[in-house]
């Protein structure tokens, strides 16, 4: 299929673009890298009016450290969070999630705020930038609002940014000392969307978890932060306290069923990758035995 017809305007500036935004409302679309509204449009799930390319924006493109947060442009593509010294010092756990974003073509077009914005909840950036306890900035006529991760995704394909706003670029805490970070997902196919994921801070103390944010993608209409954590802080691990966490998270997921997993498959799924991830994270592979069933 192809998209239906549409008009199409190459932004200029941000302001430029936010212009275009706030004239034609709804029946506008941003166009970044293209990679998730292109497929989208084709399939004639949506079909704007226009579509506002603001992929030429120079002013934002790029990663940099100011003070203690790591600012990352809203169209920063996946590749180049990967190949950034920046993002391997301060939150290598999007270095490590964007290997699983569908393959190089992909990667090299895609941007973090594209993939944010179009907010899929088997996306893996989302629940890495909730894991990392980011702040989103949107701009719109009225000036810039900083929106805490947590707060921007709000179901599928839903987020807090209203239709006149731009996604303009991520704010990420640094690593703070004795850090670690975990990610894995299950998937079919490498690159293809995962079934189940997780994307895992943690800082470690002593032996126990000072701190532990646990991000599920794929297991509701949005990523997870799972309270589930919270069980697991300024507490020695046991096997036992692992398998009431599990329980504990088993709770909080709402996942869907659909052609590639079961909800009871993906519940099962979530608590394998809970007992091995505070096993990774702790350096602990005895924690891993007898996984959650």
């Amino acid at each position: 299929m192809k998209a239906a017809a549409f008009a199409y305007a190459r932004a200029t500036s941000v302001v430029n673009a936010l212009e275009l935004l706030a004239a034609h409302g709804d029946r506008a679309k941003v166009l970044s890298g293209g990679q998730s509204l292109m497929p989208t449009m084709n399939l004639r799930l949506i079909s704007p009016d226009i579509v506002v390319d603001i992929g030429g924006l120079r002013e934002l493109r790029g990663i940099a450290v100011k003070g203690d947060v790591l600012v990352i442009g809203a169209l920063t593509r996946h590749a180049d969070l990967l190949n950034s010294p920046e993002v391997a010092a301060h939150a290598p756990l999007l270095r490590d999630a964007v290997t699983h974003v569908a393959h190089p073509a992909i990667r090299n077009r895609g941007t973090i705020g594209g993939s944010l914005a179009h907010a899929d909840p088997a996306s893996e950036l989302p629940a890495c930038i909730v894991a990392l306890d980011a702040t989103i900035v949107v701009r719109g006529s009225g000036g810039e609002r900083r929106i805490a991760a947590t707060e921007f995704f709000k179901g599928i394909y839903e987020t807090a940014l209203s239709s006149q706003e731009l996604l303009v670029a991520v704010e990420i805490p640094v690593a703070a000392e004795g850090s670690t970070f975990f990610f894995q997902e299950y998937a079919r196919r490498h690159g293809d969307y995962a079934i189940v994921g997780l994307a895992a801070h943690a800082v470690v103390r002593d032996g126990m978890f000072a701190d532990l944010r646990l991000g599920f993608f794929a297991v509701g209409d949005r990523p997870l932060l799972a309270s589930a954590a919270r069980t697991l802080v300024d507490v020695a691990i046991t096997s036992a306290a692992l398998a009431e966490a599990a329980v504990t998270l088993a709770s909080e997921l709402d996942p869907q069923e659909d052609q590639q997993a079961s909800s009871a498959m993906r519940r099962h799924l979530a608590k394998v990758l809970l007992v091995r991830c505070v096993a990774t994270l702790l350096s602990r592979p005895e924690l891993a035995t007898g996984v959650a069933r």
